[in-house]
Formats: C-alpha cells, structure tokens, sequence
C-alpha cells in the first residue's frame, strides 16, 4: 500500500510541475538551464540515453497522458494570458482583438513535442531503468489507469482551493494592513482588479479636461 501510494504522489508531483512550467512559460528559459539540468554536460549537449530506457519513459508518459496534461497546461496559461491583456488593452473591438491574437500566436508557437522530449529526460535523471519498469507496471494496472484518469482533475480542484485560500488570506491581509496604516494603503490594491483603460464614453470624459487619475482613484477602492 505504501508503495502505491508513493507512486500517486509522485505521478502528481510531476502533473503540477508539468502544468507549473507550462502556465509560467518555464519552457523558455529551458536552455539556458542546460547546463545544469543535463548534469553538467556542456550547454547545448544533451546527455544519451538508453534507448531500451528512453522507449519505456515514452510508454509510461503515453500511460499517464504528459502531452495531454502540457496542452492542458497551455490552455491554462492562454486564458490567464488573456485576462491579463484585457485588463491593460483599451475595451473596445480593436483590444479584443489584439488580444485573440495574442492568444493565437501563443498556442501556435508553443511546441509541447519539445516539452514531451524534455520530460524524458528528466525521467531519465531522476528514475533508474526498474523504476521506470515498476510504474510501468503500476500505471498499466486498472488502479493505475484510475489515477491517470483522476488525478488530472484532483490537481485542478486542489489548485482552485488552494488559490481561493489564498485570494482571501491575501484580501484580509490586506485590509488588516489598510486599517492600520490608512495613509500609506489607500492606494494598495492585489492584482488587476479593474481595467486601468477607460470604459466606453469614459475617454471623452477625461478628453474635456477630468483628471487622468480617476480611474487609478477607483481602484484604490480594492483590495
């Protein structure tokens, strides 16, 4: 039973940090790590492996469904891309459309083959020839298929929680500092919690002579 259940934490260590690295576009700064993520092998030079090894790592992550959970991943970071661009683009048909563009550009030029080749060779660093064989094994069994099958959604749900949890203790936090200090935090906000672009009608508002600073004084309102 503990074997089992070390297997489950370690096929959901490495879904979390497939999506992590995807959604933060860890991806790119890949090569300049080569160094040190190929054992010291001079940049630009991967380190051999075993192909009899190299077959069974690409079984096992076809058992567990790694390429699906890098697509996963890019979708994930396209729409908070997106949110993030909508909130710094003018609200309007032309912004909306910069922004689909955007969203486009990137899931086109993200290669999640080149993620897939780069996980075999992390399998390769850190699981010996039998480990590999034994979550073969483990993967290829009904309980296996099961975790493959669930702990994608397990991961999601936990990552929702997690960031609820954390949206409310960083608001309170906040508004616990803001009280205290109401000088220095009346401008303190989180995130992008309002467009700092103008909604429509509000542009020729500010044009016949409103302070530019009214949006910024609406937000100050946030957390």
């Amino acid at each position: 039973m503990k074997a089992v259940l070390a297997l489950v934490l370690l096929y959901v260590g490495t879904f979390l940090v497939v999506i992590q690295s995807a959604s933060q576009g860890q991806v790119q700064a890949a090569p300049q790590n080569a160094a040190t993520t190929q054992d010291n092998l001079p940049q630009g030079q991967a380190k051999p492996i075993d192909p009899v090894k190299e077959s069974d790592i690409r079984a096992l992550m076809e058992l567990v469904g790694v390429r699906d959970q890098v697509q996963d991943g890019v979708s994930a970071s396209a729409e908070q891309y997106r949110e993030k661009l909508l909130a710094t683009v003018p609200d309007n048909e032309k912004g909306q459309t910069f922004v689909n563009a955007f969203v486009t550009s990137y899931e086109k030029k993200f290669d999640p083959d080149k993620v897939t080749d780069q996980v075999v060779g992390i399998y390769d660093k850190h699981y010996t020839d039998e480990e590999i064989k034994g979550l073969l094994q483990f993967f290829g069994s009904p309980l296996g298929q099961k975790v493959a099958a669930e702990m994608p959604k397990i991961a999601r749900e936990v990552a929702a929680a997690s960031r609820e949890a954390g949206n409310k203790a960083s608001r309170d936090a906040l508004q616990a500092l803001k009280a205290q200090n109401p000088e220095i935090g009346q401008s303190a906000r989180l995130g992008n919690g309002q467009r700092r672009w103008p909604q429509r009608g509000q542009g020729q508002n500010q044009s016949q002579g409103q302070p530019q600073s009214q949006p910024q004084q609406a937000d100050s309102s946030q957390p």
